[in-house]
């Protein structure tokens, strides 16, 4: 019998080591090597697993690009807007969708109501491996869902997997999750590195051939990262993530990767009683201000996708009581802080080098543009000097070490959302100001830093 060769796989990177060691040469993380069952040359061109990946089995004719079919597949709607929009527009035939989200975000609730509202319309399939069919039907009940046409399956070996969904031709599976599925002929547990990345190339590779819609369950680590290889991620189509804390009632739906659609596209939601409820303006809920204005607050308009969002900003400048003074960032990036400061004091003439800074983005959401620095650096200043700024005033522009403010996309309809939501005022790049003028809207255009300082 031939002896077995084995590789180790870093769950990180997807880095392959010979031997295991403690850390990986590839990512520098400690304790993520794991086995992994390397098939031989012969076996591997046995296994039927591996043909037609793409979704044209036995299609290896070289044709010209301007030869192959452009007739667009058809979506259809998941029944909620917010998640047809992270998704690109709907659901598209033999996509493969990869939802992750921490313990109690809601993954499965989502997908549930997803399916039971489809279930209407098309043949679909739950697929339940963590859970017994009771304690979905019992959550089903509890949301007050539509039961009677959804089909549910309690298993977790691929391969009859595949089986009962070729007998049901279903146009819509959800499998959850995909932590706990197996293919025979590897020996390692479910949940490790090749079991996770064989399941999911077998699934993957099912849904394209077969026109299926797959949504894929998947674990995060305690860092909030996608659990298992990183190659799962580069197998899939779209990969999406629910964000929101238990004691939170709204969670946030990102999209990270989509080859249909545009990425960093946002879902709000609310958790409920009976489940998910989209938010259909969630500038609403993130500018519940108080009545009286309050020193280191002001609104930014930031861009999630294809549709600006208007966003509260609150700042926290307090005396610092020790030697090292404090830099905290709730939702924005803690060294993008660190930078906007500096500029603040060389190009602003504000020392803020005694002084803890502490802030926060209302409502949880993570911004990762750049069109937030000056609205960042005016509530910081705000709160220094305990001046509330006025009530309808927004701002956006990012901020160079030079102290230039510079322009960001979108612009003219940033401004316009606000302007819908009652703002009067905006302080904005000069290169941002629209040519012609918004109705109710004051427009200020500005260079310097310290020329939107002066402005305040």
């Amino acid at each position: 019998m031939a002896k077995k060769k084995t590789a180790y796989v870093c769950n990180e990177c997807g880095a392959d080591h010979s031997k295991w060691q403690g850390q990986c040469a590839g990512c520098g993380q400690w304790n993520t090597l794991q086995e992994f069952v390397v098939s031989s040359a012969k076996a591997a061109a046995r296994d039927t697993r591996f043909s037609g990946y793409a979704g044209d089995a036995g299609a290896s004719d070289v044709i010209k690009l301007a030869d192959v079919d452009l007739a667009e597949l058809p979506r259809f709607s998941s029944g909620m807007q917010e998640f047809d929009r992270v998704l690109g527009g709907g659901l598209v035939p033999g996509s493969a969708i990869l939802i992750g989200g921490h313990p109690g975000a809601g993954k499965s609730t989502l997908l549930l109501q997803t399916l039971c509202y489809l279930a209407t319309q098309m043949p679909a399939i739950y697929v339940t491996g963590e859970e017994s069919l009771q304690q979905v039907a019992l959550r089903a009940n509890r949301l007050g869902l539509p039961t009677d046409q959804l089909q549910m399956l309690s298993e977790t070996n691929v391969e009859r997997l595949t089986n009962v969904l070729q007998q049901h031709k279903p146009r819509i599976v959800v499998i959850d999750s995909i932590q706990v599925m197996h293919v025979d002929g590897i020996e390692s547990a479910p949940g490790s590195v090749s079991q996770v990345r064989e399941s999911a190339a077998y699934l993957t590779r099912f849904a394209k051939q077969t026109g299926t819609v797959l949504f894929l369950v998947g674990h995060v680590t305690k860092d909030g990262s996608l659990a298992g290889p990183k190659v799962l991620e580069h197998m899939i189509d779209c990969s999406i993530m629910l964000e929101g804390s238990g004691d939170s009632r709204y969670r946030v739906l990102r999209g990270i990767k989509n080859r249909f659609g545009a990425i960093n596209e946002l879902g709000v939601f609310a958790m409920l009683e009976r489940g998910l409820k989209e938010v259909k303006n969630p500038s609403s809920i993130f500018l519940s201000r108080g009545d009286e204005p309050a020193a280191g607050s002001v609104v930014m308009v930031i861009w999630e996708g294809t549709r600006p969002l208007l966003v509260e900003i609150q700042a926290l400048v307090d005396d610092s009581h020790f030697g090292h003074p404090k830099r905290v960032a709730v939702g924005l990036d803690q060294n993008r802080l660190n930078l906007l400061l500096a500029a603040l004091h060389r190009h602003g003439g504000i020392h803020l080098g005694d002084q803890d800074v502490y802030i926060n983005v209302v409502g949880g959401v993570k911004v990762n543009e750049t069109g937030a620095d000056l609205a960042l650096l005016l509530a910081a200043l705000s709160s220094f000097r305990n001046q509330p700024l006025e009530q309808g005033l927004i701002v956006f522009g990012e901020v160079g070490l030079s102290g230039e403010i510079r322009p960001v996309p979108s612009g003219q309809e940033r401004i316009k959302e606000a302007a819908k939501h009652g703002f009067t005022r905006a302080i904005v790049p000069k290169a941002n100001v629209p040519k012609q003028p918004v109705e109710g809207m004051e427009v200020i255009g500005v260079d310097k830093l310290q020329e939107a300082i002066e402005r305040l």
